[in-house]
């Protein structure tokens, strides 16, 4: 009988500098069970609705992450808006909308350089963030911030981009591709980027629709879904298809979070002429009573909003699905089997965020 050994992978590690912590059960080399802890870090973001007013929660909302923060905040605002049955102006759906997709892809972006740094290429991890640069230098230039935006409100946005900004959006972005490509023939073509993302972490695609996976993890396991189908915001604007792979493995995951990148400036570039002109907020007024539920499409995947407005000014639940937490079971189901040289990867090509787990 081989003799089993259980080793911590975690809480603190040089590839994932965040609190989730694995117990992998190993036979030799192979992984045979990989057993996660959260819940490491309480934030209590939630319940900060019961103490906050609800115009101001949106930047509460924001910080459930750094990465995927404006959606964070759009997602609430949405929720918030259904409940009072307000009307965003359609320019302010428009920026919102354009917004999102550059949080794609500075959070794909940001994701490629780990990725190439687990693997052992700094260069390449060098070049993916410099990039990235390039889409934090819209961020600031048009909403003032790198990280944090605080650019969505209930009602629709906070500051307008003038024509001439929006338009340089669209040349700005083409050359963001062109670099991109650059870097994606070395993630997709190189020989040694493949011998440790082809065949690693498989997940079928049974496994990811009985599991729940959600986001890149489902697509690159053949499943065609995307919340931005469903035509929230102002994507009934602008045609895409849903971005998939068969293999369900590692390179199939970094491969789908290539091609949304693309897609990602597709969207923008279709939206940019269709913006139109007017107002981008419309004033609130009154508090809130009933409750909502939403879903919009994170670069990590599907989240989920639920709100329970009691008519004053605090809300009596706030409560969010995140993307990380919906993919820990299928990461779970990915590891089995696996060499435990191969954990950080698969790990990281769910593109973990611990800080939107422990919300």
């Amino acid at each position: 009988m081989i003799k089993q050994t259980i080793i911590p992978f975690g809480p603190q590690h040089p590839v994932l500098p965040e609190p989730l912590q694995l117990d992998l059960i190993l036979e030799d080399e192979k992984v045979v069970q990989a057993i996660p802890s959260i819940g490491y870090v309480h934030r209590g973001l939630e319940t900060l609705v019961t103490k906050q007013e609800y115009q101001e929660f949106v930047y509460i909302a924001e910080r459930i992450c750094g990465i995927c923060s404006f959606i964070h905040g759009m997602g609430y605002c949405q929720a918030i808006e259904e409940i009072m049955k307000v009307e965003v102006p359609e320019r302010g759906v428009f920026l919102r909308t354009i917004w999102a997709e550059l949080s794609r892809i500075h959070s794909h972006l940001l994701w490629l350089g780990l990725a190439a740094d687990a693997f052992g290429f700094e260069n390449l991890f060098m070049q993916a963030w410099r990039i990235r640069e390039t889409i934090l230098d819209i961020f600031e230039r048009t909403t003032g911030g790198r990280v944090i935006f605080s650019v969505c409100k209930v009602g629709g946005a906070r500051k307008d981009i003038p024509g001439n900004i929006l338009a340089g959006i669209g040349t700005t972005l083409e050359n963001v591709r062109k670099e991109v490509v650059s870097i994606a023939k070395i993630f997709l073509n190189d020989n040694s980027v493949k011998h440790r993302t082809a065949g690693v972490g498989v997940l079928s695609e049974q496994d990811a629709k009985d599991l729940g996976a959600v986001g890149p993890v489902l697509r690159a396991s053949g499943v065609s879904s995307d919340t931005r189908l469903r035509g929230y915001a102002a994507y009934p604007h602008a045609e895409f298809d849903v971005i998939t792979h068969t293999d369900g493995d590692c390179y199939a995951r970094c491969a789908v979070r290539i091609g949304e990148i693309y897609q990602s400036i597709d969207i923008i570039h279709q939206l940019i002429p269709k913006t139109p002109e007017g107002a981008v907020d419309v004033k609130v007024i009154g508090a809130p009573r009933g409750e909502s539920y939403m879903r919009l499409e994170q670069p990590r995947g599907e989240v989920l909003y639920y709100v329970k407005a009691n008519g004053t000014r605090l809300l009596d639940r706030f409560r969010v699905r995140t993307p990380t937490f919906a993919n820990i079971p299928p990461l779970v189901q990915m590891l089995q089997g696996c060499d435990v040289a191969d954990v950080p990867n698969i790990l990281l090509t769910i593109d973990p965020c611990i800080s939107c787990t422990e919300r």
